[in-house]
């Protein structure tokens, strides 16, 4: 039986992620294709040309070290072309990307990785794991979005490609940026210190009115439309308990110091329910179970019209703390007098803040993050989490991760069909609690 991890331990690990995330961890054995070029310029490759790639690129671009963008990858022409123009109006003298240099299509990530010292992944997730072990084998430094992968089998991928980066002292920075904000981070370190005791519940959030619909063209084939609309279906996106939802299910995790092992819940199309929004989900509701007793409560849903709640709550021991993306940080002991709260004011963008402590370690050769462990863990408590509101049934750890049950098609081409296919009205099969299987 394995041996559930006591206070002390639990806090060990909290230090240690907190480090992680922090940059704090230094190795000083010299960095694995640090600058492939040999000079002191640090050439960067974006893949995944859409808003958020274009914003992670701008990031990048936007911190004081010597960057050139030298290469650009995505299945569509006009993504790229319109991420090209926003970078180049800002970014004029840090841009190096003749049409040479500007891939489109499936494989264009093979062309770009090659040609730069770190790449930005910031496809829909599901090619994360396919473009991940295509940067580690290239011996590249990353930047990856969050989630990670949609299926089993991806995370698999994933965590093997971790490891391969660990052995060539290759940085990976995952797009949690809560683990990089500074209330979270203040937070975490006073109840790795014992602030709130052992966690013993909490509840986490993620509940807005959902997100873009781009309706279907004359001509356009499944495939593309799929892709186009690449947040409606699980191969692509992993439902919006994953894509969206993981930031706070992240935090759950953080602040255990472990992963859930088991997963049960419920969920369901309400307010969702046109052809337009694929076969996903527009609620879950979870319960996740960790080896030392926690139980974590998460729930997410995309209605319009309703209250918005995006924030994280956990009870210990010796009291509680309250957390929010707004810069919130409070906590309280365990008679509800406040020990801690957090300055909302004048604190750092995570988001850059993320590319300024990665591209700080590659222009120093130092070797700090290794966020791939847990950006798949993360992720993969998000996966299990929609494997049990699908199926009704309760999901445990080991089991699911030992799955078969890959999302991706069996070949990448617009004139391919994804797995999932529409009827003759439109219409997708919808996942049914007690008769969808996911394992």
């Amino acid at each position: 039986m394995k041996k559930e991890p006591n206070a002390h331990e639990r806090r060990d690990f909290l230090k240690a992620s907190a480090l992680l995330a922090g940059g704090a961890i230094l190795s000083s054995i010299p960095l694995a294709g640090a600058y492939a070029s040999g000079s002191d310029t640090i050439k960067i490759a974006l893949i995944g040309c859409g808003d958020r790639g274009t914003g992670a690129a701008f990031q990048a671009l936007s911190t004081k070290f010597n960057l050139k963008l030298v290469a650009m990858a995505d299945a569509f022409q006009d993504r790229l072309d319109s991420s090209y123009q926003s970078l180049s109006s800002k970014f004029a003298s840090k841009m190096d990307v003749p049409k040479e240099r500007q891939f489109v299509g499936f494989d264009a990530y093979q062309k770009a990785i090659p040609l730069a010292d770190v790449v930005l992944l910031v496809t829909p997730p599901g090619f994360r794991p396919i473009h991940f072990e295509e940067a580690i084998k290239q011996g590249k430094h990353v930047f990856m979005e969050k989630p990670v992968a949609v299926d089993a089998p991806g995370i698999r991928k994933v965590l093997a490609a971790a490891e391969e980066a660990k052995k060539k002292k290759l940085n990976v920075v995952v797009g949690l940026q809560r683990r990089y904000q500074s209330n979270y981070r203040e937070a975490m370190k006073r109840i790795q210190d014992g602030a709130i005791g052992d966690i013993v519940s909490g509840q986490v959030y993620w509940n807005s009115g959902g997100v873009w619909v781009r309706p279907r063209t004359a001509n356009q084939t499944e495939m593309e439309y799929q892709m186009r609309n690449w947040y409606y279906f699980n191969w692509l996106c992993g439902d919006h308990i994953v894509e969206q939802h993981v930031h706070n299910i992240d935090i759950a995790n953080w602040i255990t110091g472990q992963h859930p092992v088991s997963v049960e819940g419920t969920g369901s199309r309400a307010w969702r329910t046109g052809k337009d929004y694929g076969e996903i989900y527009d609620n879950h509701a979870n319960e996740f179970t960790y080896a030392n007793g926690a139980k974590i409560y998460s729930q997410c849903r995309h209605f319009e019209g309703t209250r918005n709640r995006v924030d994280e709550s956990f009870q210990g021991t010796k009291g509680k703390v309250y957390l929010s993306a707004g810069n919130q940080a409070i906590i309280w002991d365990a008679n509800g007098k406040e020990i801690y709260n957090h300055n909302t004011k004048g604190n750092a963008n995570p988001y850059q803040t993320e590319h300024d402590e990665l591209f700080d370690a590659i222009s120093k050769g130092e070797y700090k993050f290794t966020n791939a462990d847990y950006g798949a863990t993360t992720t993969f408590s998000g996966i299990i989490g929609r494997y049990a509101t699908y199926s009704g049934q309760t999901i445990k750890w080991d089991e699911a991760l030992a799955a078969n049950n890959s999302l991706l098609p069996e070949r990448f081409a617009w004139d391919a069909n994804p797995r999932l296919m529409p009827d003759e009205n439109g219409l997708y099969p919808i996942p049914t609690p007690g008769k969808t299987k996911v394992l």
